[in-house]
């Protein structure tokens, strides 16, 4: 199967295509008009609109030592789309978790993070990152603030048709001893929505050896596992360790991995999931990301497309789809075996998977 015939037809065809999205972190999907109305509920004074903030958040480039003699040169300038202030992802996400107060929060963010990947993205399943409590959530403890999440995805299982799961996320930049904290609540209070963890923050913060205890703990009480890997640090050796030594099931971005070609064959023969995603908060590397992500479709790798944090790049899962088909020149059938490699990576259960895998190729035949 080839492109289809216009853009727009391209575009309308990608948006109606059945998704899974397996890396979406739920601070990053709130939506502009609800962080603005619980800004205004919280009196929190903010230097500019939510919907200009959202719009103009920016990470600049970092040390350019650091990635000297890449296979894929990084961009080290700014882009010609940097908007003249430039809010950063982490002080952005800071604001919007000061304004969320109590479980109905957490449960209307959920919500409306599934109804959006329901209505401008023909998301099926959504596996959705969530954080530590801050301290003034610890009110809800840990169970109370999973099941607000929960509450939040049982209302869009019923009102979209959609499957979800959470994942715990574990901050790199903190310590070994406070992410095996943080695993042993999860295991000390299991919950069906609750299926794995995942390694989130900067990479170069915190390498992976750091979390081998937590993740051990993670594998031995059934949790499935993921981490960002070879995103930050220019190193492929850390995807190797995530898989070998912290037991991922699948890997979130994992560009670097094309800086050795050993590790492109095993990930390869492997056929290893690698969860990723074009638009990213530093707007100079989005023509890097979709270089290498076109490399390690061209390398055989098995890539599945997901949002991250679509709310605040901002960005959808369709538009990330879209991107593929218009600037890496990825046919229809490309895109299609993209999607149901997402519904084999996914975490639910396999009776569930079956179904699922079912109702995409009834909507592929549909199409």
């Amino acid at each position: 199967m080839t492109l289809i015939d216009t853009p727009a037809a391209t575009a309308g065809y990608l948006a109606r295509l059945p998704k899974t999205d397996l890396h979406c972190h739920l601070i990053g999907t709130v939506r502009a008009s609800t962080f603005a109305e619980l800004a205004r509920r919280e009196k929190l004074v903010l230097p500019d609109s939510a919907e200009t903030i959202f719009r103009d958040i920016n990470s600049l480039p970092p040390d350019p030592a650091l990635y000297a003699d890449t296979r894929i040169p990084v961009p080290m300038g700014r882009s010609a789309d940097e908007p003249a202030t430039s809010y950063s992802l982490f002080k952005a996400s800071e604001w919007v978790v000061s304004v969320l107060q109590s479980a109905e929060d957490l449960t209307r963010i959920t919500y409306e993070a599934f109804e959006s990947a329901h209505r401008t993205s023909a998301t099926r399943h959504l596996e959705l990152f969530f954080d530590y409590l801050p301290p003034h959530l610890e009110k809800l403890g840990y169970r109370g603030a999973v099941e607000a999440y929960a509450d939040g995805i049982r209302m869009a299982e019923r009102d979209f048709g959609m499957t979800g799961r959470m994942i715990a996320g574990i901050d790199r930049s903190k310590s070994g001893e406070h992410a095996v904290h943080l695993v042993q609540q999860i295991v000390d209070n299991p919950h069906e929505y609750v299926v794995g963890i995942g390694l989130d923050n900067l990479e170069t913060a915190g390498p992976p050896e750091r979390f081998i205890d937590a993740y051990t703990l993670a594998g031995a009480a059934g949790l499935k596992r993921t981490a960002h890997s070879s995103e930050h640090a220019p190193i492929a050796a850390n995807t190797i360790t995530c898989l070998d030594a912290l037991g991922c099931d699948r890997i979130d971005h994992g560009y670097f991995v094309l800086e050795d070609d050993a590790v492109v064959e095993r990930v390869r023969a492997d056929q290893t999931p690698f969860i990723v995603a074009f638009t990213t908060s530093r707007r100079s590397w989005r023509p890097w990301r979709q270089a290498s992500i076109k490399a390690m479709v061209d390398a055989g790798l098995n890539v599945i497309l997901s949002s991250d944090d679509p709310g605040m790049f901002p960005t959808t899962l369709a538009q990330e789809y879209e991107i593929a088909s218009t600037s890496l020149q990825l046919d229809t059938s490309t895109l299609r075996s993209m999607s149901l490699a997402g519904v084999e990576a996914s975490w639910l259960p396999e009776p569930e998977k079956i179904l699922l895998r079912e109702r995409f190729v009834r909507e592929f035949d549909a199409l």
